[in-house]
C-alpha cells in the first residue's frame, strides 16, 4: 500500500485551472521530485496535500485513509509536515521557539492545562522542549538558539525551517524548493543533509525543486508539470531527454543531461 496516493486531483482558482487530473502513488521511504516552470501547479499540490487549500476534485490518501477534507491541524499531527517556497519563520523570535511551534498541533494538553500550568503541560513543554534541542544539535543550530531567526544568514534560516518540520516527527516530508537562493556548494551541502536526515528520520520525501543538480542526486523518481497538468514522470535518466520536457522546462540544450554528466566525472584524485 502507498504511503501517500492521489487521485484525479483538480484545483481551481476562480476561472482559472492551478491544477488538472494530477495522480500520484509514493511509496514509504521513496524520495519523488515535482519539477516544471514557476506557475506549473508544485506548490499549489502541497498546498492541497496539507489542507492549506481545500481541494476542488480527487482523493488523497495517506496511508490508506482519506483525508482529502481534513483540517491542516489534523494533517499535520498525522504525521505529514512541509517547508515553505519563501522562508516562513517568525523573525522575532527565537530559533529554539522557531522550532518548538512546529510540534505545537501534537501537543498533549488543553487551552484550559496551557493557562493553570497543570504537571501535563510542564511535562509535555520539557519534551517539546529537548526534542527541539535535539534537533538544533542535529542541524548544527544550538549556538543560535537563543538568536531571533532573523539574524540568521539565509541557508540557516532554510535549516531552522526543516528542524521545525521534523520536531512532530512527520513520516512524509514535503520540501519546497528548498535550495532557493543557494549556490553550488551550499547546494551541495543541502543534497548531503536531506539524505541523512532521510535515512536517519525514516522519511519519505516529496521534493520541489528547481535546481536540476539537487533533483538528479535526490530524487528516485520525478513528475513534471507544465500548466498544472502531468507533461511527463519517471527517474530522473528518463526525464531529461523526453522532448516534452526539454521544450517546457529544461531547455533544448540538455541541461539536465550537463549535470548528469558532471556527476559521472570523477573529481581530482578520484576513480570513476
Amino acid at each position: 500500500m502507498p504511503l501517500l496516493e492521489i487521485t484525479g486531483l483538480t484545483h481551481n482558482f476562480g476561472g482559472l485551472r492551478a491544477v488538472s487530473d494530477f495522480s500520484l502513488k509514493v511509496k514509504e521511504g521513496e524520495l519523488v521530485g515535482l519539477i516544471g516552470p514557476n506557475g506549473a501547479g508544485k506548490t499549489t499540490i502541497f498546498n492541497l496535500i496539507s489542507g492549506v487549500f481545500k481541494v476542488s476534485r480527487g482523493m488523497i490518501k495517506y496511508q490508506g485513509e482519506d483525508i482529502t477534507r481534513w483540517p491542516s491541524h489534523r494533517i499535520s499531527s498525522g504525521g505529514i509536515a512541509r517547508t515553505f517556497q519563501n522562508i516562513r519563520l517568525f523573525k522575532e523570535l527565537s530559533v529554539l521557539d522557531n522550532v518548538r511551534l512546529g510540534g505545537y498541533a501534537q501537543h498533549g494538553y488543553n487551552l484550559l492545562q496551557a493557562m493553570a500550568r497543570t504537571r501535563n503541560f510542564k511535562i509535555e513543554e520539557e519534551r517539546q522542549r529537548q526534542r527541539a534541542d535535539s534537533l538544533l544539535a542535529r542541524f548544527n543550530l544550538s549556538p543560535y538558539a537563543d538568536a531571533p531567526a532573523r539574524n540568521l544568514p539565509y541557508g540557516e534560516q532554510r535549516r531552522v525551517e526543516m528542524a521545525r518540520a521534523l520536531i512532530s516527527k512527520p513520516r512524509l516530508l514535503l520540501l519546497d524548493e528548498p535550495a532557493a537562493g543557494m549556490n553550488q556548494s551550499e547546494a551541495q551541502d543541502l543534497i548531503r543533509l536531506i539524505k541523512e536526515i532521510k535515512e536517519d528520520f525514516s522519511l519519505t520525501i516529496i521534493l520541489i525543486e528547481h535546481q536540476m543538480r539537487v533533483v538528479v542526486n535526490l530524487c528516485q523518481w520525478v513528475k513534471v508539470l507544465d500548466f498544472g497538468e502531468t507533461i511527463a514522470s519517471g527517474p530522473p535518466q528518463d526525464i531529461q531527454h523526453h522532448p516534452a520536457v526539454l521544450a517546457a522546462y529544461l531547455g533544448k540544450d540538455g541541461a539536465l543531461a550537463e549535470v548528469e554528466a558532471e556527476k559521472a566525472t570523477p573529481g581530482p584524485g578520484k576513480v570513476a
